[in-house]
């Protein structure tokens, strides 16, 4: 066996658990619980690209597949509560140790991206391919994947708190990033964390490795504490109801960020 992942080669061997559990937790999870009162709930927010963590706003590129654009409203920032960014620094600094390194997709999201994405790109898409779904369905199919976009400071969206980040793995020396499955944003099952545990069928080289990295992020993640979105490989977050639900933890750490 290869030594090329030293002491993380182990995570990579780990089988992600079952996650239909845990999407059934996540069902409704707007609506649990904020600390309002915690020492950590109005905590500073801190840019990622100033700590040293490789990343690049995904929606603020013109070559970002499937889209193409830079999307309305986004922002070049890498934004995270400092608490969080610091626990996402120990994941980083753990992966460097054998060669790896974190590439941030996304963190604080304006609200006018998930706007855009909730209320137009991804309606459109479902509707495409789903023509005979009825107003409300498609909002079903849409909300597995893009959360309504809200200032409710007691119903954020994930990535208007500032502690939901979107990442993927790469090599430090020349910052390729390890092959997951599926593109960043690909709004199918595809894009379920477990899509490879579930289906033994798929036995192609691709689908080991792909199986394997995901293992290899879902697992050093999970080691830091944070919680996996189990419909999107490459979400994760700290601090949010999201977080809370998954966890089982009563009350969320975060609200809705300002800078």
């Amino acid at each position: 066996m290869s030594a090329f992942f030293g002491e993380l080669q182990g995570l990579r061997i780990k089988p992600i658990p079952p996650l239909q559990s845990a999407r059934e937790r996540r069902k409704n999870y707007r609506s649990h619980p904020i600390d309002t009162r915690g020492e950590r709930h109005a905590e500073k927010l801190v840019d990622l690209l100033h700590l040293g963590i490789r990343g690049e706003n995904f929606y603020n590129r013109v070559d970002n597949a499937p889209y193409y654009q830079r999307i309305p409203g986004s922002d070049a920032r890498l934004l995270l509560r400092e608490s969080v960014a610091a626990r996402l620094g120990e994941v980083d600094e753990r992966l460097r140790g054998v060669g790896l390194q974190i590439h941030v997709h996304d963190a604080l999201r304006p609200v006018a991206v998930q706007k855009y994405f909730h209320d137009e790109w991804m309606p459109a898409r479902v509707r495409e391919k789903l023509p005979k779904l009825t107003n409300a369905e498609v909002v079903i199919e849409v909300e597995k994947y893009w959360a309504a976009p809200t200032m409710s400071p007691l119903s954020p969206a994930p990535h208007s708190t500032g502690g939901a980040v979107d990442l993927t793995l790469s090599m430090s020396r020349n910052s390729e990033p390890l092959y997951m499955g599926s593109i960043f944003d690909d709004v199918t099952d595809l894009a379920h964390t477990d899509f490879f545990e579930v289906r033994p069928e798929l036995i192609s080289y691709s689908d080991i490795e792909a199986r394997q990295n995901r293992r290899l992020l879902y697992w050093v993640m999970a080691e830091a504490g944070f919680a996996n979105n189990p419909n999107e490989w490459w979400h994760f977050s700290w601090g949010d109801q999201m977080w809370a639900r998954l966890m089982e933890i009563d009350a969320a750490v975060f609200g809705l960020a300002s800078e």
